[in-house]
C-alpha cells in the first residue's frame, strides 16, 4: 500500500502531486505520447503511399498491437526482478532507435513491407517491456495518486486530441519519416527523464526463480482480487461487444452520414471528453472509486446509440463528449484503485495481468464488427453494443466487491 509513502511525504511538506519526480515522469508521458498519437496516421498514410493498400496497413498496425496482449505479461515479471525504471527506459531506448530506422526507411525511399511490419513488432514488444512498470511509479513520485493518476491521463488525452492533426499537417507538406524522428526523439526524452527519477521506498525484488513461477504469484495476486477479476470480466466482453466495434462501425457510419468533417468533429468532441474527464477526476474523490466510476460510464453508452440511431451531429458530438467524460473518469478510478490497492511487490504482474485481459478483447472486436454487421447490419450490432455497455455498467455496480471497495486512506 502507499499510505505510509504519502503521510511521508506529507509531513515532510512535499507538493501532493507536483513533485521534482512527478515533473519529471509527466514530461516523460506527454512527449512520448504526443508520438504515440501521431504515429497510427504517419504509418498508415506511409504504407498507403508506398501502395500496400488497406491490407497493408493492417498488418503493420496488428503487427505493433500482438505483442503487446501476448508478452506484457512478461513485462510484469521482467518490471519486478529488474524494476520497473530499468524496464522502461531500456524500452524507451529501443524505441528511439526502431523509430529512427523506420524514418530513414521512409526518408531515403519505399520502405518494403516486412520491413515495417518488423520494426511494428519490435516496437509492440518494447511496449509490452514498458506498460506494467507504470502502474508502480506514481505511487513512488506523487502523495495523491488519484490525482496524479488523473493529471497524467488528462495530458495523455489532449496529445491523443491533438497528435493525428499534427501528423497529418507534417506529412502533407514534409514526409511520413519525419514524423517517425519526432517519435523517436520523443523517446529519448522520455529515457532521460525517467532515468532522472529518483525513487524512495522500492518493493523488494521479486525472489529467484522461474519466469512461470513468477508468473503464477502474479496469477494468484490477480485471483486473488474479485473486484479486480471482476472488473475484467466485464471489459472483455465490452471488448468485444462494445469498445471494438464502435471504432470502425462508427467511423463507417459517421463519414458516410456527414463526411469526413462529421467524424473529425465527433472524434474531437470525444477527445475532448477525456480532456475533461480527466479535470473532474482531479476534484472528485469519492469514498468508492469504483462504483463512482461504473455509475459514470453509463454515459459511455451514448456513444454507440447516437450512431445506431443516426442522430443529427450536434447531439451525436454532444454524446461522444459524454462518452468521453465517462471513459477518462472511470480510467482514473480505475487506475488508481489498481496502484493503490496491490501491494508494491506484485503491483506491475497483477498490472500486466489486467492489462492482458484487457488489450486481447479489443482487436477481437474489431475483427468481428465487420463481418457481423455484414449479416446483421451496423446500425443493428451499435444497437446491441449500447444494451451491452448498459448492461455492463449494471453488472459492476451488481457485484458487492467491485461496488464496495473503498479507496485507501491517506492518498490523497
Amino acid at each position: 500500500m502507499v499510505t505510509a509513502q504519502a503521510g511521508a511525504r506529507e509531513r515532510a511538506g512535499e507538493p501532493a502531486v507536483w513533485t521534482r519526480d512527478f515533473r519529471l515522469f509527466f514530461t516523460a508521458r506527454s512527449v512520448s505520447t504526443l508520438g504515440t498519437a501521431m504515429v497510427p496516421v504517419a504509418l498508415s498514410l506511409g504504407v498507403l503511399q508506398a501502395g500496400y493498400g488497406v491490407s497493408g496497413v493492417g498488418f503493420t498496425l496488428a503487427a505493433g498491437t500482438v505483442p503487446v496482449a501476448s508478452l506484457v505479461l512478461f513485462g510484469g515479471v521482467f518490471a519486478d526482478r529488474f524494476t520497473p525504471r530499468r524496464m522502461m527506459v531500456g524500452a524507451d531506448l529501443v524505441r528511439l532507435v526502431t523509430q529512427t530506422v523506420t524514418a530513414l526507411l521512409f526518408l531515403t525511399g519505399t520502405p518494403a513491407l516486412w520491413q515495417l511490419v518488423v520494426v511494428a513488432a519490435v516496437n509492440g514488444t518494447a511496449a509490452a517491456m514498458f506498460q506494467p512498470g507504470l502502474a508502480s511509479l506514481i505511487p513512488r513520485i506523487a502523495g495523491d495518486v488519484q490525482r496524479a493518476v488523473a493529471t497524467q491521463r488528462t495530458s495523455e488525452s489532449f496529445m491523443f486530441l491533438v497528435g493525428p492533426s499534427v501528423a497529418g499537417t507534417l506529412v502533407a507538406f514534409s514526409d511520413v519519416g519525419l514524423v517517425f524522428l519526432i517519435d523517436a526523439a520523443g523517446y529519448g526524452v522520455s529515457a532521460l527523464c525517467l532515468a532522472l527519477l529518483r525513487l524512495r521506498a522500492a518493493p523488494a525484488a521479486v525472489p529467484e526463480g522461474s519466469i512461470w513461477g513468477n508468473l503464477a504469484e502474479g496469477w494468484r495476486e490477480f485471483r486473488a482480487r474479485a473486484w479486480m477479476w471482476g472488473v475484467i470480466l466485464v471489459w472483455v466482453v465490452m471488448g468485444i461487444a462494445v469498445f471494438g466495434p464502435v471504432e470502425p462501425l462508427g467511423a463507417t457510419l459517421v463519414t458516410g452520414a456527414y463526411g469526413a468533417t462529421g467524424y473529425g468533429l465527433v472524434m474531437s468532441a470525444y477527445g475532448a471528453g477525456t480532456i475533461l474527464g480527466g479535470v473532474v477526476a482531479m476534484r472528485l474523490k469519492p469514498p468508492r472509486p469504483l462504483a463512482a466510476g461504473a455509475t459514470a460510464m453509463f454515459l459511455y453508452a451514448l456513444r454507440p446509440m447516437s450512431v445506431a440511431f443516426g442522430l443529427p451531429l450536434p447531439p451525436m458530438a454532444v454524446c461522444h463528449l459524454l462518452a468521453g467524460v465517462a471513459m477518462a473518469f472511470w480510467g482514473v478510478m480505475w487506475m488508481s484503485s489498481v496502484q493503490t490497492q496491490v501491494a508494491p511487490r506484485v503491483l506491475n504482474r497483477v498490472h500486466a495481468y489486467e492489462v492482458a485481459g484487457s488489450v486481447m478483447a479489443l482487436p477481437v472486436g474489431q475483427a468481428l464488427g465487420g463481418p457481423v454487421s455484414t449479416l446483421v447490419g451496423a446500425r443493428e450490432v451499435l444497437a446491441a453494443s449500447t444494451l451491452i455497455a448498459v448492461a455492463g455498467c449494471v453488472v459492476l455496480l451488481s457485484a458487492p466487491p467491485i461496488r464496495r471497495l473503498r479507496r485507501v486512506s491517506g492518498t490523497g
